[in-house]
């Protein structure tokens, strides 16, 4: 027997997303550059405003 592959309709792609980034979508074209409905600076503010960065707990920690 063999095992039923599951397919994902182009449909369903949409990912769960915060709020603030309803309708956001990215791809890449075929010469490998993203394209984006947000600009690269929005979603910079964004990240910077909630997410914390590892790398920086990290240091803390070692002092």
């Amino acid at each position: 027997m063999s095992k039923k592959k599951k397919t994902v309709s182009k449909e369903n792609k949409n990912a769960k997303v915060h709020e603030e980034l309803k309708g956001f979508n990215i791809t890449i074209d075929r010469f490998g550059a993203l394209q984006s409905n947000i600009k690269v600076d929005e979603l910079n503010n964004f990240l910077n405003n909630n997410v914390e960065d590892k790398k920086l707990v990290e240091k803390d920690e070692e002092e």
